[in-house]
């Protein structure tokens, strides 16, 4: 019997609702409820969208639209987020998680407005579906926000309308519309955030290594679009274009960012990271070992384009090549994770300002290294890179980061949290760097019995379910601020309904699978 892999995809992530719903229960969670149960039935009018070509640009090909996961991501974080933040009597990021989990809603309404305007038949069953759900969050809205945090929520989603509006144009068929919910959304929210605290200097307070992403955000977003409008009318391989666009880059780190940033940390960033950096030896230590790894990693991809360019038949490099790069990124934050989380923290955002500048350089052909990294990174691409921008790599620092950026600090006192929530920053190592790998690598190289609708095999899912127990095992073992209690069966279960998510998803594994189970190990 044929079985619908988008329809499976869509049973997982209720399982996720469903769980969080238990452990939640109020008004909030009856509302993700509501708002799954819409998002499935627009799925298939996204779907359809797509599949006519329907829809207003361009989307990545072979791929669903991705709707009903994407919906899902913010409000269920903001839930988890305010049950912790409850229990340890912060009430700021208590109130702010519910503006997290309103605006998820919210923007994941909007989309599904976009695709019932433009269905044609208008969809009826669909429209009341969606208006109830709608009705159900508005007034929860009402019930439980502010005046000031409705207009926070009404600023993101203004936000949101105009940034899609200008990526979605220019980057055709680089995401899926979920895709585009969740990475433009989470653009959105924290461009507000950051311009919220630059007008509240007075309120700042917190850990300075927290506003090292946002600025770092803000400042790529900035320099992407200037870029991108700018060489829609003037050449950009040329020495003057270049020159121009390392002026600038250079203008807006110094003359911008690097101002913007002592606002919120008091001291000059340069200063303030030499001091950081150098504070112990272990730091220091961890700072060479990654730069050795980045040693190794850059060796892989030369020696990978030196084979192809001596004649080997091999024009792609394979899935156990790729999975590589994993494996090396297991090995850099797996250690910062155990002995210095905050300098991984601080370290990973300055990786990905690095890949971001570095695809620019490559999307642009910004000499003198534009057409080289080009050349190298051409090997590496798979279906997923249908687009003019190579975002693999990025994708991939994302699900390992994404979990240590959003842990709650200020809700867990000493830095911990209790039972499975001790695993919550491991959670990208565990989704993408084994599990994911262990999958992708078993499944392919031993794998013979499918699921039913997909190319994933069930051996790839089964090792990939024991590997990450076993990382689990040897977290324990060596990090003494884990204390599991009596959750065990609780993991187990968490990490074998994303093993499902990464069997059935068309979507970015990278970024879907450290993010639910981050939702999952919190409850």
């Amino acid at each position: 019997m044929q079985i619908n892999p988008v329809l499976v995809e869509s049973t997982v992530v209720f399982a996720v609702v469903l769980c969080v719903h238990m452990a939640v229960w109020n008004q909030h969670s009856w509302c993700s409820i509501a708002l799954v149960i819409q998002a499935f039935y627009v799925q298939h009018k996204w779907d359809r969208l797509l599949r006519s070509g329907g829809a207003v640009f361009q989307f990545r090909p072979s791929a669903n639209s991705g709707i009903v996961p994407a919906s899902m991501v913010m409000p269920l974080l903001g839930l988890v987020l305010k049950e912790k933040c409850s229990d340890s009597g912060n009430v700021y990021f208590e109130r702010f998680s519910m503006v997290v989990t309103i605006t998820g809603m919210m923007l994941a309404l909007f989309l599904s407005l976009i695709a019932l305007g433009i269905t044609r038949p208008v969809p009826t069953n669909t429209c009341v579906i969606a208006g109830m759900a709608g009705s159900a969050i508005l007034y929860t809205t009402k019930q439980t926000l502010t005046v000031s945090e409705v207009i926070e929520v009404l600023e993101v989603l203004l936000i949101f309308v105009y940034l899609s509006l200008i990526v979605l144009y220019l980057l055709p068929r680089c995401f899926t519309p979920g895709e585009a919910l969740l990475i433009v959304g989470g653009i959105s929210f924290i461009v507000n955030q950051l311009i919220k605290r630059s007008l509240n200097l007075a309120e700042v307070k917190g850990d300075p290594v927290n506003y090292f992403l946002p600025v770092v955000v803000v400042g790529s977003l900035l320099l992407g679009v200037f870029f991108a409008l700018l060489f829609c009318f003037m050449e950009s391989e040329t020495w003057v274009s270049s020159l121009f666009f390392h002026m600038m880059t250079a203008v807006l780190c110094l003359g911008i960012l690097m101002p913007w940033l002592s606002l919120f940390i008091g001291r000059h960033p340069i200063m303030w990271l030499l001091d950081f950096l150098t504070l112990n030896d272990r730091r220091l230590c961890l700072l060479g070992y990654w730069v050795f790894l980045a040693v190794v990693a850059t060796c892989v991809v030369l020696h990978q384009n030196y084979q192809r360019q001596s004649g080997s038949k091999k024009h792609q490099a394979s899935t156990v090549v790729r999975k590589y790069f994993h494996l090396i990124v297991v090995a850099t934050y797996v250690p910062g994770l155990i002995y210095d989380r905050q300098m991984l923290h601080v370290a990973s955002v300055g990786c990905l300002a690095i890949f971001l500048f570095l695809e620019y350089v490559r999307y642009f052909r910004i000499r003198p290294l534009g057409q080289l990294l080009r050349q190298l990174l051409t090997l590496f691409l798979d279906e997923r890179d249908s687009g003019p921008l190579i975002l693999t790599h990025v994708y991939l620092l994302l699900g390992m980061s994404l979990p240590i950026w959003l842990f709650p600090g200020p809700c867990a006192p000493k830095g911990i949290l209790p039972g499975a929530g001790g695993l919550v920053p491991y959670a990208g190592v565990l989704a993408v760097g084994v599990g994911d790998t262990v999958a992708s690598i078993f499944g392919s190289t031993m794998g013979e019995i499918r699921w039913p609708g997909t190319k994933k095999t069930m051996e790839g899912t089964a090792t990939s379910v024991f590997a990450q127990i076993i990382a689990v095992a040897m977290f324990l073992i060596f990090d003494g601020g884990i204390n599991l209690n009596s959750t065990y069966s609780w993991i187990v279960g968490s990490i074998t309904l994303v093993a499902m998510l990464e069997a059935y998803t068309f979507q970015i594994d990278n970024l879907l699978l450290p993010l639910y189970l981050f939702i999952l190990l919190m409850l």
